[in-house]
């Protein structure tokens, strides 16, 4: 946003008055603004009728009395381009265009049209339900909404209108300090929101629901902002599927990227991904109410040894600890809790203690001390409407749980194993505890261990905070290298390569003799991108008798498969050792994204198990290292039945190294593809390589 921009933003989120422009769809935001408690000036504008329920019209923005600091603006699109030339003429802070009728239909040059009468004006839309601004109770919004505020929460900005209307709608009290629908990004996209609320003092935690980013970089500058205030982001990416992205090209007209590459730039920036509704509101509440833990470990707490059950297994299966109760703690605890209980974490405190903080204090208080966990969290389904008698006791525990836990300083939630099984005044009163109110035992436990996470990941950027993303300089046109070409390039550059000659038919004899059987034959043709499919490798040739059935069969092979393939160029190489590993390492530059490595497991497994993960780069050494560790194939590299422990540190330093030499040349390396890179305990070979110039 440019600082005039900026300005008028702050207008629009917290104005003095507000135009509302239009009829129906108008008079639906007036009441809005009504019921949200908007207690400033509201004036209306059209030319057909007296009132907007009750809000005195003029016939035109010329009349209006005075220069709003917002307008709501919902007239048909044809009539749009004028009103806002006019809007910024006389200048007005910011509006809310609720308007269909541009870029998601397909007219760019009527979207264009609005940008550039927009001006300096602070513009969400167009296609968009609005703004609601929690703290200050301003609403400039298209339908009925809920949603309530403590005086701090979650700032959620969606691409989809019904989507942030749900959220305000749904039954999980999660605190809300501000909500943007923010359409088809005309002026004002995801990342200035997302800029704008990192500076927020009442914004606990940000909520993105995305299907497509215009600005990449500036997200990542907006996102790392944010990890510096402090303040977690949560994003749910939609459209990964080939539907999902049909649609949303259609719904917003914004283009839905590559799923791996934007979890890469989530990764990258401290951005925490979920891929459910429930999980995005679960995540948001507990990070809005308590601090990030600082790992995930937890001490869990049931008056049931069912829900300890469920607590143990999801936790196993998402890498969230229980840690074990000290011996000492074992002796202590069996003296405060009742012979039928068995000392655990997650700890079963059983019935005949259940409602009695006298009781129940002194266990919660001495196992958070015993096991040292970052967290802790108490599982309690409250009774249905209607069923009171009981529900002190719930309270009761309630209670002793939040005053153990703030007297440990960890954070604290309870969790009902059913999420509609919290209701509205229990889920209000835990956060006045300071206890999260989390609904659904694998949302409240995935949120504890992304938080965890999250909270490890801002330590690490802080430390060493990672270098701007590099601009796309993705080529239209590429020029494929032959094989022994590629490797020319990557030797050149300190990647080994097997030792190998290119010779003619009639002297790969000689070639192989000096390298020295057995030795591996590959016909050089630019025609030949997957020489395997065609017949044009063989390996494992030990002698000059079967080096010539090689030949002959391989001429004849790539003959049927394309004879235009046909070479009598020949790769002649050593044989490597078999590696501990096999990769699969792919350079190359997206559109939207930039500069990219893929790694993956290699060789006829890159296919069979989708073994892979993204990094946008650059890259650091450690970024590198972390991502090898993240592959199944990593387990062959760590020693798996008693094979050699690679070092990760220096197979991701030689990485690194090709990223490097990669970034300094992709004017003119438009692609790299290294498939199998053999991984030894100390070191990486480039079996087979393909290398793609920028065509001239």
């Amino acid at each position: 946003m440019t600082p005039e921009r900026s300005a008028n933003f702050q207008r629009l989120l917290k104005p003095r008055n507000i135009a509302f422009v239009g009829g129906r769809d108008a008079l639906i935001a007036v009441r809005e603004a009504r019921r949200r408690g908007f207690d400033g000036q509201m004036w209306a504008v059209n030319p057909k009728r007296a009132d907007l329920d009750g809000v005195p019209c003029v016939p035109s923005i010329a009349d209006l009395p005075q220069v709003p600091d917002a307008v709501y603006l919902a007239i048909p699109a044809d009539g749009i381009v004028a009103a806002l030339s006019e809007l910024a003429a006389i200048g007005v802070g910011g509006v809310v265009c609720f308007s269909a009728g541009f870029k998601e239909t397909g007219d760019a040059a009527a979207e264009q049209a609005l940008i550039e009468a927009a001006g300096d004006m602070a513009l969400i839309g167009p296609n968009c339900y609005g703004l609601i601004n929690y703290i200050d109770n301003v609403a400039l919004w298209s339908f009925e909404h809920g949603g309530w505020s403590p005086g701090y929460g979650a700032a959620i900005i969606t691409q989809s209108g019904m989507f942030s209307s749900d959220i305000t709608m749904s039954a999980r009290s999660l605190p809300l300090a501000y909500m943007v629908s923010a359409g088809n990004q005309a002026v004002l996209g995801l990342e200035d929101f997302l800029d704008v609320f990192a500076d927020d003092a009442s914004v606990r935690a940000i909520g993105l629901h995305i299907e497509g980013l215009q600005d990449i970089q500036a997200f990542e500058r907006a996102a790392l902002k944010a990890i510096e205030r402090g303040i977690a982001v949560v994003a749910l990416k939609t459209g990964s599927s080939a539907i999902g992205a049909a649609l949303t090209v259609s719904h917003t007209g914004s283009l839905s990227g590559s799923d791996e590459l934007y979890e890469a730039l989530f990764a990258r920036s401290g951005v925490i991904s979920v891929t459910s509704p429930a999980q995005f509101i679960e995540t948001l509440k507990y990070l809005c109410v308590v601090k990030a833990p600082k790992a995930p470990s937890v001490t869990g707490f049931t008056c049931s040894g069912g829900g300890a059950t469920m607590l143990a297994d999801h936790a196993e299966k998402i890498g969230l600890s229980f840690p074990k109760v000290s011996a000492e703690g074992h002796a202590r605890l069996q003296d405060l809790l009742p012979d039928i209980a068995t000392v655990s974490n997650p700890l079963d405190y059983t019935t005949p203690i259940w409602g009695q903080a006298e009781h129940t204090y002194p266990v919660f208080a001495k196992t958070m001390e015993t096991v040292g966990a970052e967290a802790a969290v108490l599982v309690q389904d409250y009774p249905a409407e209607g069923l009171d008698a009981s529900k002190v006791y719930y309270q009761n525990d309630a209670g002793a749980f939040a005053r153990a836990a703030k007297e440990h300083g960890i954070p604290a939630s309870i969790c009902a194993t059913l999420p509609e099984n919290l209701d509205k005044a229990t889920r209000r009163h835990l956060i006045s505890l300071g206890v999260a109110p989390m609904q659904g035992i694998h949302e409240a436990l995935n949120a504890m261990r992304d938080a965890a996470i999250w909270s490890n990941r801002r330590q690490r950027i802080l430390a060493d905070w990672p270098a701007g993303l590099l601009p796309s300089e993705a080529a239209e046109t590429l020029s494929m290298l032959t094989e022994d070409a590629g490797k020319a390039w990557l030797s050149a550059r300190g990647v080994r390569v097997p030792n190998g000659r290119t010779v003619a038919a009639v002297d790969a004899d000689d070639a192989a003799t000096k390298i020295g059987y057995p030795v591996a034959l590959k016909m050089m043709s630019l025609d030949l991108a997957h020489k395997t499919e065609a017949g044009a490798v063989a390996l494992g040739i030990n002698d000059k008798e079967a080096l010539g059935i090689a030949l002959t069969r391989m001429t004849r092979s790539v003959a049927q498969h394309d004879v235009n393939a046909l070479s009598d160029s020949f790769l002649i190489e050593a044989m490597s050792p078999l590696p501990l590993a096999e990769l699969i390492v792919t350079l190359r530059s997206d559109p939207q994204f930039g500069p990219a490595l893929v790694l993956g497991s290699g060789g006829i497994l890159t296919e069979l198990v989708g073994d892979a993960v993204t990094l946008l780069l650059p890259a650091t050494p450690a970024d590198i290292a972390e991502a090898l560790g993240s592959l199944r194939v990593a387990r062959l590299l760590n020693g798996f039945r008693g094979r050699v422990v690679a070092d990760l540190e220096e197979i991701a330093t030689a990485l690194h190294q090709l990223c490097d030499a990669y970034l300094e040349e992709r004017a003119k390396v438009a692609e790299i593809e290294i498939n199998p890179m053999f991984v030894y305990a100390d070191h990486i070979v480039a079996v087979d390589a393909l290398v793609h110039m920028v065509a001239s």
